[in-house]
């Protein structure tokens, strides 16, 4: 039986106090997410002691930088070397999790592939079940001896299989076989057609990915929590997460807090978590509107299972 040929495709238009509904909701829903940005920088920006009479308000009743001053006293002698070894990590982890990704995802992807289905399932197996802490730990540092070395911060998310399942139906919905079949009759290798025509038509794809992978090394402090040892291979993420349990251990103790000048009710408790909060999202925050555009168009033709 023969499929009908759809040549018409009806398009349902809503009235002008539908969408101006959708349009408020929309709205509500984007301010309930900046909103607690927005407080937390307030928060930040207050002085301890106002915190302490006045309690939390998004528009600070006293000014001050003390949580800044305090998370800059605590790590001046470390915040540049961290921050070089966070930007180190996310640019090369981020490009070699894009390359492993696109070039696995290309592979699975394409009906001529004959171990495409093994591959497929082999990528879906990881995806879904994990071999655990210990065995990752062992495998970085008794079997490929890694551990104190900045690839033990990048090898563990280097390849992501979600990822991979994305990036798999992006290629299947824009690149054609028949563009590739053509290529091929031409001559054209497969580097050459994956890096001057694959990689052209999915940039969408790759930037969304990319993305994601770039956020997850900012943001990792775990690997660095269990494979250093040495202060110069220190992250950004986990300096931060030092100071913030050096904070916590200073306010819960009140002789160690008083051995500090001007005594615990100097220490800037609150004010400096949220100066931790604001410097680790600040950077990703910053960029993700470069990516908006291509983040967008990837995450909704990636999405979709085939």
């Amino acid at each position: 039986m023969k499929k009908k040929k759809i040549t018409h495709v009806e398009v349902r238009n809503f009235s002008r106090s539908v969408n101006l509904l959708f349009n408020v909701l929309i709205a509500i829903f984007a301010i309930s997410c900046i909103l607690p940005f927005i407080f937390v920088v307030a928060i930040s920006f207050t002085k301890e002691s106002a915190i302490v009479s006045h309690g939390y308000s998004f528009w600070p009743s006293q000014f001050s930088l003390d949580g800044y001053r305090f998370l800059f006293n605590q790590m001046k002698s470390q915040i540049f070397q961290s921050l070089l070894v966070t930007l180190t990590v996310t640019i090369f982890g981020t490009l070699i999790n894009t390359t492993t990704t696109s070039l696995y995802a290309y592979a699975i992807s394409r009906t001529t592939f004959p171990l495409r289905k093994f591959f497929t399932v082999f990528c879906l197996i990881t995806m879904l079940f994990s071999p655990g802490m210990i065995a990752n730990y062992l495998v970085m540092t008794n079997m490929l001896h890694l551990n104190d070395t900045i690839f033990a911060l990048i090898l563990p998310m280097a390849v992501s299989p979600f990822n991979i399942i994305v990036m798999r139906t992006f290629f299947r919905r824009q690149v054609p076989d028949a563009i590739i079949e053509s290529a091929r009759i031409d001559g054209a290798s497969e580097i050459r057609i994956f890096t001057q025509i694959v990689l052209p038509l999915a940039v969408p794809g790759i930037a969304t990915i990319s993305l994601f992978a770039a956020l997850g090394y900012w943001n990792d402090w775990f690997n660095a929590l269990l494979y250093i040892q040495s202060d110069n291979l220190i992250p950004l993420q986990y300096l931060l997460m030092k100071i913030q349990n050096n904070l916590q251990f200073l306010m819960q103790n009140a002789v160690a807090g008083a051995q500090l000048q001007g005594g615990l009710s100097s220490l800037p408790g609150e004010s400096a978590r949220m100066a931790i909060v604001v410097i680790s999202i600040l950077p990703i925050a910053l960029s993700y509107p470069f990516f908006q555009k291509y983040f967008v168009k990837g995450l909704t033709i990636g999405g979709v299972k085939e």
